[in-house]
């Protein structure tokens, strides 16, 4: 878990793809958190479409790359959750509390990943390492 977190961390702009409400599949940028209690927790707001696609399917992938060349993916079930601990904890980034303002605005919701399996690998030709978290 903790190389996870390491490379979601130092590389901050990733890629959540989704499967649209027309059945295409969707991938917007999007932005880890952070780790809590086992847990990758991600956020977004009530009337995005990318939360109604997570609602109705919530089966995801999180792609990101470094600038070395290394990449990490991230499949799990996105689980939303009404956390008030986690959702202050979102707001200690300015992006974040810049967006929504304060924990209990109506619409911003958080969300972790469950049954999740990353993988972590470049171009070296090492074997990828995995984790089931």
């Amino acid at each position: 878990m903790n190389e996870v977190v390491k490379f979601l961390s130092e590389n901050p702009v990733q890629y959540l793809a989704t499967v649209g409400l027309d059945g295409k599949g969707k991938c917007r940028p999007f932005m880890f958190c952070f780790e809590r209690e086992g847990k990758l927790w991600f956020c977004t707001n009530s009337t995005k479409e990318v939360y109604k696609e997570m609602t109705a399917n919530p089966y995801v992938e999180v792609s990101v790359s470094s600038p070395d060349y290394a990449w990490l993916r991230i499949a799990g079930r996105a689980v939303f959750v009404n956390n008030m601990e986690v959702k202050e904890g979102c707001m200690a980034y300015p992006l974040i509390k810049g967006l929504y303002q304060s924990a209990d605005n109506p619409i911003f919701e958080v969300f972790y990943l469950a049954d999740a399996h990353a993988v972590i690998a470049d171009f070296s030709g090492n074997p990828p390492k995995e984790y089931d978290l």
